[in-house]
């Protein structure tokens, strides 16, 4: 029987951590306790859990002498990173959310990790619900893996969905998710797909072994998508879906990307819908492995909090085994992709330097070109391309 008992100063009372209090009120576990909650706003939150001691200061949390385990869950990429790096030079355990944070300062947490031997564990950072990272860590710790591809934000397949489910206009599926939480006031980080390129980061490390920077990686959201888009789409047969994807390509190199695919019906991710995830894995002998769970949402993210917090019982850690193989692959850019590709003027389409064009269609309120076309220039021209009247999709054969 494991008699440690955690003492949580937890730092963020939003969704997530009013979700990881409401867990832990209904199962009760007899080892693991909420000390203090660390908020911008005593008043606003008081009342939602009154047997709780709420403060403003960090240092109240971190001077307390019970408290032996930090949880961070807030939005501020730069506060969360000065609470995450506090508590590990102090030896403490930390689990932390913030996947902007995470993807942005990686491989500092990493080394802080081993300099004061102890552990920072976030798997509800990447995929809410879905034990992605563990999984990647201890049953895929191995050079088999081919790819790791999925549907990271549940904001935007919400949206996406309603469109292609329902019939609802673009607008109004985002204001729907907005209305029900599943999107912020400002989209831009989910639709834009940011926020499935800081967990694309994150997965590839524990996938690949390879720390790959964001403005190295081609993101590019469903904000540009119109009606021309989605029907296209439904001629074909095919949905539209955000998609982060991490591949080996001949055998050392690794590509990824963010950005809307044109899947269809036999893929795995075609039929995940609403605020959900779903990631497929693909190894070299064992072919594909479907991994689907909600992505977002107080519960499921705070159980996955918990799920880590209540790991440090057994005092585990990722051991970060790819980092150090002799066969991590590198980054490259260099991968011819398949696009369909939606423009309003020549200049739009002289963006892009199109090889082998399959398909291509040419009317005063809608033009397209189905052809091929290399990552690296996508990702040079990304901010072009985001800003202009156009909108790209991966077009697989298959």
């Amino acid at each position: 029987m494991n008699d440690k008992q955690i003492y949580i100063g937890l730092f963020g009372f939003g969704t997530v951590g009013k979700g990881l209090y409401d867990v832990l009120q209904k199962i009760k576990p007899d080892n693991v306790h909420i000390v203090k909650v660390c908020v911008r706003n005593v008043a606003k939150h008081r009342h939602q859990a009154p047997e709780l001691e709420f403060t403003t200061s960090a240092d109240e949390i971190f001077n307390e002498p019970h408290i032996n385990f930090i949880v961070e869950l807030i939005d501020d990429a730069q506060a969360a990173y000065d609470i995450v790096k506090r508590a590990l030079t102090a030896g403490l355990p930390v689990v932390s959310g913030n996947k902007k944070m995470l993807a942005a300062h990686l491989p500092e947490m990493i080394e802080l990790q081993q300099q004061h031997d102890t552990a920072l564990l976030y798997d509800a950072s990447a995929c809410g619900s879905i034990p992605v990272i563990r999984n990647l860590e201890e049953y895929y710790d191995n050079d088999l893996l081919i790819s790791v591809k999925g549907i990271l934000n549940g904001s935007s397949n919400f949206i996406l969905s309603k469109i292609f489910n329902e019939g609802m206009n673009y607008s109004d599926a985002l204001a729907l998710a907005q209305k029900l939480g599943f999107a912020e006031s400002d989209p831009t980080l989910d639709i834009g797909g940011w926020d499935s390129v800081f967990k694309l980061i994150i997965i590839t490390v524990h996938a690949f072994g390879v720390y790959v920077e964001s403005d190295k990686i081609f993101t590019f959201g469903i904000g540009n998508m119109n009606e021309h888009d989605i029907r296209f789409a439904q001629e074909k047969q095919r949905r539209i879906k955000l998609v982060g994807w991490a591949e080996k390509v001949d055998d050392n190199r690794l590509i990824l990307s963010v950005m809307p695919h044109l899947l269809s019906k036999q893929k795995y991710i075609y039929s995940v819908e609403d605020e959900f995830n779903g990631v497929v894995i693909k190894g070299l002998f064992y072919y594909k492995q479907f991994m689907f769970g909600q992505g977002a949402g107080g519960f499921p993210t705070g159980s996955a909090v918990l799920s880590d917090i209540t790991a440090q019982l057994y005092d585990y850690r990722y051991e970060y085994k790819k980092l150090h193989s002799a066969h991590k692959p590198e980054f490259s850019n260099d991968h011819q992709l398949r696009i369909y590709y939606r423009y309003d003027t020549p200049h739009n389409l002289n963006l892009l330097n199109f090889k082998n064009i399959s398909e291509s269609y040419y009317s005063e309120d809608y033009k397209y070109v189905v052809g091929e076309v290399s990552l690296q220039e996508l990702h040079d021209k990304a901010p072009q391309l985001r800003s202009a009247d156009v909108f790209l999709s991966l077009y697989p054969e298959d």
